[in-house]
């Protein structure tokens, strides 16, 4: 197996977080601050966002919330995470519990045995590591930051 390199970012939580029972959300406004704050990988700037399918577009869309009107109010500051999407509540829609349990299974498990599981397996490679290695791309994020270890390492 090659040798493994973890992307450590300081200040970004891990897609699995909640806030108000939500996933990834929380990871989505890291990635704000983060960018405004000149501490996101230049590389990384060009997945940050509104692209089609992308975690970020699809927590939008799942809120009906634009991105860019996101972005700017997380970055007025003085807003909580949890203000934060009680605002995007506020702008487009407040998603039930079980909507909420059902976003958070799909986002979960995506790459599990589904159309992401070759993008899933690409990342995989690009890292030196072998398709199996992790079963989600929230795994796949945990892995590649640090947060979880290949299981035989």
């Amino acid at each position: 197996m090659a040798q493994f390199y973890p992307t450590l970012i300081p200040g970004l939580r891990s897609p699995f977080e909640q806030v108000l029972g939500l996933v990834h959300f929380g990871r989505m406004l890291d990635k704000i601050r983060l960018a405004a704050e000149g501490r996101l990988p230049k590389d990384w700037l060009a997945s940050k966002g509104p692209k089609t399918n992308s975690f970020d577009d699809r927590c939008c869309r799942f809120l009906k919330i634009e991105y860019a009107a996101l972005e700017a109010e997380a970055l007025k500051g003085g807003k909580s995470d949890e203000e934060l999407l009680e605002w995007a509540f506020s702008q487009g829609r407040r998603p039930d519990d079980q909507e909420i349990e059902v976003w958070n299974g799909f986002m979960t498990r995506r790459g599990w045995r589904d159309t992401a599981t070759q993008r899933l397996n690409e990342r995989l490679a690009e890292i030196g590591l072998p398709p199996g290695t992790v079963e989600t791309m929230f795994e796949f994020i945990d892995l590649d930051e640090g947060r979880l270890k290949p299981a035989n390492t």
